[in-house]
């Protein structure tokens, strides 16, 4: 169903944003921000939201985009399977003066992007909206991310441990910025410089430390500060694979310190195979442990659970053993 994007008097008050630190909660940054120029933003992720360190900058004053729900903001704008409220939550919000609105769009910035559409001028954002989309929704073609394009590019320069960067993207986005304003800005040209050189970092070590265990590509990155999503993996595993698992963080990090995050798995369906996507609900691995893990079925993450890591991972190949009853959507 499309949705109806609201009217000028009906959008929720709000003079702070709360969001994601990935392209996704960019761009729903953006957005929410292009409506209201005055409101303050700060970027966090999921883990730290559901850890409480993001405690003191919710309150009824605050959109929250592209993360899991949490009861003291005053509007709540999301699509992740994992982080819908239930009836009992959502009632509760909206009886105490909140309001929410999930939906199933293939990015909360998409989302964000249509309530708005009719009241805040975006067309410059419009361009850029199909590969956030296809970025958060599994919808990159293989050949697009071999290509590494600066939307690509600009994707992975994202991150909770540089917030100065991160407001200087969001501010630039909100004020007019189309793709050729972006990539002319020299802080973002070095930044996207530097994203290219350190894929092909990544991609040397993904080659050499990922192993495929019936059909799970199992890829280590845990203890060397390297980082990916899915597509790197599946890119190099090909259709050996229908998932993968990516381990990163350290065994002595903490939520606190985003440049030493604590160890978590993350967990994509291989989305360049036909049909690869939708096969299983892979937030189940998410939340099988960590009952703050969670997401898309088809892209999730999870913290570490004691006794540690390799319990954790035997767990999870023994349901994915199992996966056509165990995940079978």
């Amino acid at each position: 169903m499309p949705i109806v994007p609201l009217r000028e008097e009906e959008v929720p008050f709000y003079t702070h944003i709360v969001a994601d630190s990935d392209m996704d909660g960019l761009f729903g940054a953006a957005v929410l921000r292009a409506f209201r120029p005055e409101a303050t933003v700060t970027f966090s992720h999921a883990a730290a939201l559901r850890g409480g360190l993001v405690d003191a900058s919710i309150d009824r004053d605050t959109v929250l985009v592209d993360l899991p729900f949490h009861p003291a903001c005053g509007w709540y704008v999301d699509h992740h399977l994992t982080n819908r409220p239930d009836r009992a939550q959502a009632a509760s919000f909206e009886a105490d003066g909140g309001t929410q609105h999930w939906e199933a769009t293939p990015s909360a910035a998409r989302l964000a992007y249509d309530l708005l559409a009719d009241i805040t001028d975006m067309g410059h954002l419009a361009p850029m909206m199909p590969v956030v989309d296809a970025l958060d929704s599994g919808g990159i073609t293989k050949e697009a991310f071999l290509a590494d394009g600066p939307l690509m590019q600009l994707s992975r320069t994202c991150t909770s441990r540089d917030p100065a960067y991160m407001l200087h993207l969001v501010d630039l986005l909100a004020n007019g910025a189309s793709l050729e304003d972006l990539l002319a800005d020299a802080i973002v040209e070095q930044r996207c410089r530097e994203a290219a050189e350190g894929r092909a970092v990544a991609q040397r070590h993904v080659e050499a430390n990922t192993t495929v265990h019936d059909r799970l590509a199992v890829c280590r990155m845990d203890e060397t500060g390297l980082r990916s999503n899915g597509y790197l993996v599946t890119a190099w595993v090909g259709d050996a694979a229908d998932a993968c698992c990516i381990v990163h963080g350290y065994a002595d990090g903490d939520l606190a310190n985003p440049d030493r995050p604590p160890l978590s798995a993350s967990f994509y369906a291989n989305s360049f195979l036909e049909h690869g996507q939708g096969k299983y609900d892979l937030s189940r691995m998410a939340t099988a442990l960590d009952e703050t893990g969670g997401g898309h079925a088809n892209a999730c993450g999870c913290r570490i659970q004691p006794p540690g890591l390799e319990a954790n991972m035997a767990h999870w190949l023994d349901m994915w053993a199992n996966r056509d009853v165990v995940l079978k959507l």
